[in-house]
């Protein structure tokens, strides 16, 4: 029996050491296969996915991707045949993949910063982060441990776009979505185990889409039908899974991957 891939939902530190990472995400998809997972460091490293990087450095991205891509194939795949993205859609795709795997951070940017943008400062400072993972983290972690991961919330808002500027004080701001980043999320959240609901969740609260503006978007969206008349909400799907929308749309390549699988 299969398992449905999920939301991470054990806190950790890996934020500590990789936070968006979007450049070298990028390159993890186009050099991965992902049908022979997981990958050696020693083959990243000889075939230089990433540069110049060490040994060291290598073994804690792939750590890291692991979480955030290999355990979500059908995704992985997607990404891997994706190959005209728009800079924007890949910050969103590293960021959505972020919170699946880090439960903190997912947390943090879908429910406490939206909360911050209604409050009577809608900012951030490094000291109002910190007193958050006070509260939210661990009681066993020690004070530099919090102080370090409270930045490195910090470094993944602003790099997905979150907050303008890295210097306190840290005004909020809401990325752009466009619809692929938008299509991407909800047929790939349709696929997993996650908390809340398709119009309902901290993925799609951390970009600012809820209430009569995500009704609006979703409405305009080609690859699904979205119907709601008072509480009653039906979703109505033009591709039965990620990867058909993606094969139809935006990764024509991946026709190959479906073919296999019908045939298999």
């Amino acid at each position: 029996m299969s398992v449905r891939p999920a939301e991470e939902t054990r806190v950790h530190t890996r934020l500590l050491k990789s936070t968006l990472e979007t450049e070298d995400a990028r390159a993890y998809w186009q050099r991965v296969d992902p049908e022979h997972l997981p990958v050696e460091p020693r083959t990243a490293f000889d075939a230089y996915w990433f540069g110049a990087r060490s040994m060291a450095r290598i073994e804690i991205l792939l750590s890291n991707f692991r979480a955030r891509f290999d355990a979500f194939p059908a995704a992985l795949r997607v990404l891997h045949n994706w190959h005209d993205m728009d800079p924007g859609t890949r910050r969103l795709i590293c960021h959505w993949h972020l919170q699946l795997s880090d439960p903190l951070y997912r947390a943090f940017t879908g429910a406490a910063l939206p909360a911050r943008r209604v409050s009577p400062r809608p900012e951030l400072t490094g000291a109002v982060v910190l007193a958050w993972v006070e509260e939210h983290g661990p009681e066993r972690w020690t004070m530099a441990t919090k102080i370090q991961f409270a930045s490195k919330l910090l470094s993944g808002a602003f790099a997905t776009g979150l907050v303008t500027t890295n210097r306190d004080p840290r005004p909020l701001a809401w990325p752009r979505v466009d619809d692929d980043a938008l299509t991407y999320l909800l047929y790939l959240l349709r696929e997993i185990d996650f908390a809340g609901t398709l119009q309902d969740n901290l993925y799609l609260a951390s970009v600012g889409l809820d209430g009569d503006l995500l009704g609006a978007r979703l409405r305009s969206l080609s690859a699904l039908e979205f119907r709601r008349q008072a509480d009653l909400v039906d979703f109505g799907w033009r591709y039965p899974d990620l990867i058909s929308w993606a094969a139809a749309t935006i990764a024509p390549s991946l026709a190959h991957t479906l073919v296999t699988a019908q045939s298999a």
